[in-house]
């Protein structure tokens, strides 16, 4: 990769771990609306690797949703999550500057899904978090913050 390229926003994960799905399948389909809700597109299952016996886990055992979003609805999705999810969080005071990996890439974890307006509140079974990851060409975490602060990513102001 070009040093002197501008970074940019390959894409964005959208990801739900769903531990209880391994007994109720039903949590599944509840939760994948949802999550198709928010990212405008149907979220693939993710299964579990390994078996892991004190989880009661079975290799194959579906654990969990992710959405891939690229292009259009990534933008889209960013500028919805900067100007009005993020500041709807409960004591918001920006998002965490340490929560990059040594690519630049950075995930922030959602504790709850009814942050996002397309959620309808009536509908919700259960409070769920959802962890999204921005995965970008900026090759270190300092490139990266800059990127973002210049996107509009509310970060702490105290370090």
């Amino acid at each position: 990769m070009n040093k002197m390229a501008k970074p940019k926003i390959t894409k964005v994960v959208l990801n739900i771990g769903l531990k209880e799905a391994i007994t109720d399948k039903g949590v599944l389909a509840k939760a994948s609306e949802q999550l198709a809700i928010i990212a405008g597109q149907k979220p693939k299952v993710t299964r579990a690797k390994t078996s892991i016996a004190n989880f009661k886990v079975r290799e194959g055992d579906s654990v969990g949703l992710t959405v891939t979003l690229r292009g259009k609805r990534m933008e889209g999705f960013l500028k919805k999550l900067f100007t009005i999810v993020l500041p709807r969080v409960r004591d918001f005071q920006g998002v965490s500057v340490t929560a990059f990996d040594k690519a630049g890439n950075y995930t922030l974890g959602l504790s709850e899904q009814i942050v996002f307006p397309e959620i309808d509140f009536s509908k919700i079974d259960k409070i769920r978090g959802l962890e999204i990851t921005i995965v970008n060409t900026a090759g270190s975490p300092e490139a990266s913050r800059e990127m973002l602060t210049e996107m509009g990513m509310p970060f702490k102001k105290n370090g």
